[in-house]
Order: structure tokens, then C-alpha cells, then sequence
């Protein structure tokens, strides 16, 4: 008992040694300063002229101007691009923890001969990358009819998030006792009963998870979208950004101003729901 406590004695002086703390709050310093910095740069880039940010690249500008976001807001058509992000994200988020909930909880509490190589069919999803799958996926919404449509967009990302949002799900579904299940069969509840009364509310950490890495992906793609989308009235923001490599490449102002716009929703979506993100991702880790 002596020895144990002078251990934690000695490991508690350890941790709050002076020069320990230094170096703790020195590395925490500079991590922050290398975050944000580019973010600062990306902003008072924004608010030159093209003739200012060739002058003085990096220091605050001389003349502030906000003259660049009307007119990026403009030029890349934003207020559609925006709508169309929100609804490939929203959907997209809403289906894939839908589907993996329902498939984790098949996989985990309704058991067969089938079930192992079905859940394998749909978790070795996770070793594909989506450069390998977007020439199949080109030539199948050609085929389809589904080139340049809404829904030829939204079934590919619905089906690039379920292999992880299913892996995740079935794992943390099986920490729920078996008995859970079994008690409510014997009163007679169906398996659609049971998943939308008693497993759904207790799967909220899960989903939180898989809200928190669908939103983060979907928001950023371009790749996909950029090649099964020509139509200006369906792209999202990421490929209405690349306007502002083409023609208007030298005209910096406007080309960070989109940017920045482009960035600020997913900071709000972080300062909003750190909280929520960091109980989602940890509870998510544990269980998963």
C-alpha cells in the first residue's frame, strides 16, 4: 500500500514539474500557431486587391476591402452551390445512418449462415479507395441514365459511407447484451419493433460518429461529384471553387475570398458541435 502510494506521489511531481509543463505548453504553442496561421493567411488575403497581394503577400492589408466576397459570391454562383452541398450532405448522412444502423443491427443480433460473409461483403468496402472506382462509377451512371443527376450523385456517396458506418454499427450494436434482444422477442415485439425502440436510442453515440466523418467527407469531396456532374446548376462547392484556378487564377483576392467562403461552414460546424464530436468520436472508438 506505502509502495503504491509513493508511486503515485512520484508520478503526480512528475507530471506537474516545471519544466515538463514548459515543454507541454511550449508543443501545444506551437501546434496552435502552425492550425491557425494559415487560416489568418487565407482571411487578410481575402480582403487585398490582386495589385496589394502581389506587393505584400503576407502582411495585413493595407487597404481592407470586402469587395472580393460579393463578387466571388457572384462569379461562382454560391447560393447554389451551397443549397447543393446541404443536400448532398444532409441526405447522404441521414441515409448512411439509417442503412448502418439497420445492417449492424442485423449483423450483430440476427444471426445465420450467411451473415458473416455478408457483413464481409460490405466491411471490405473500406480497403477500396475512390480513385479505383471512379471510372466503374463514371461508366455505370452513363449506363443508368443517372449522368448529371441528383440521385447519381447521392448513391455513390451513400454507398462509399455505409462500409465503414456498417463495420462501426455492427461492433458497437454487439456490446449490447444479447439478452436485451431476447427478452423483448419473448413479448412478442418484431425485429422492426425492437431496432426502432430499444436499439436505435442506444446507438446514439455510434451515429454520432458516423455524422461527424460523413459530414467532414461528403462537404469536401470533389472528385466524385466533379466527374459524374457537368451541369452548373447540380456541382457543389468544392468544384465551383475551381472556377478561381482557371481564368481568374491570378486574381488572388477573389480566388481566397471563395475559399474562405468555401472553408467557413465547416468551422462552424466544428465550433458548434465540438462538444458533440468529441463524446461522438471517443464513445465511437471505445465501442467500435
Amino acid at each position: 500500500m506505502k509502495t503504491a502510494t509513493a508511486t503515485r506521489t512520484r508520478i503526480r511531481k512528475t507530471d506537474f514539474h516545471p519544466v515538463l509543463r514548459v515543454f507541454v505548453y511550449t508543443m501545444v504553442l506551437i501546434f496552435t500557431v502552425l492550425t491557425l496561421y494559415p487560416l489568418y493567411w487565407l482571411f487578410i488575403s481575402s480582403l487585398k486587391t490582386n495589385t496589394e497581394f502581389q506587393l505584400n503577400m503576407t502582411g495585413w492589408p493595407w487597404n481592407p476591402t470586402l469587395n472580393n466576397y460579393p463578387t466571388a459570391w457572384r462569379l461562382a454562383q454560391f447560393d447554389t452551390l451551397f443549397l447543393n452541398s446541404v443536400f448532398f450532405t444532409v441526405a447522404s448522412t441521414i441515409l448512411v445512418i439509417l442503412f448502418s444502423l439497420m445492417a449492424g443491427f442485423a449483423f450483430a443480433k440476427i444471426r445465420s449462415k450467411a451473415t458473416p460473409f455478408l457483413h464481409g461483403s460490405f466491411v471490405i468496402g473500406i480497403l477500396l479507395t475512390l480513385q479505383s472506382l471512379m471510372v466503374p462509377l463514371f461508366l455505370m451512371a452513363v449506363s443508368t441514365n443517372l449522368y448529371n443527376t441528383r440521385l447519381g450523385v447521392l448513391i455513390p456517396y451513400v454507398g462509399m459511407g455505409m462500409p465503414i458506418g456498417i463495420y462501426l454499427c455492427t461492433e458497437f450494436i454487439r456490446s449490447i447484451p444479447d439478452s436485451v434482444v431476447e427478452s423483448a422477442r419473448i413479448d412478442g415485439a418484431s425485429y422492426f419493433r425492437i431496432f426502432a425502440s430499444i436499439i436505435a436510442p442506444m446507438t446514439k453515440p455510434v451515429a454520432v460518429t458516423l455524422a461527424i466523418l460523413n459530414v467532414s467527407g461528403v462537404w469536401n469531396e470533389f472528385m466524385l461529384v466533379n466527374i459524374l456532374v457537368s451541369s452548373d446548376a447540380l456541382r457543389t462547392l468544392p468544384v465551383g471553387i475551381l472556377k478561381f484556378s482557371g481564368p481568374l487564377a491570378s486574381d488572388h483576392g477573389r480566388q481566397f475570398a471563395a475559399l474562405t467562403i468555401g472553408l467557413v461552414p465547416m468551422v462552424i460546424f466544428y465550433l458548434v458541435f465540438r462538444k458533440q464530436i468529441t463524446k461522438g468520436v471517443s464513445a465511437g472508438a471505445v465501442k467500435g
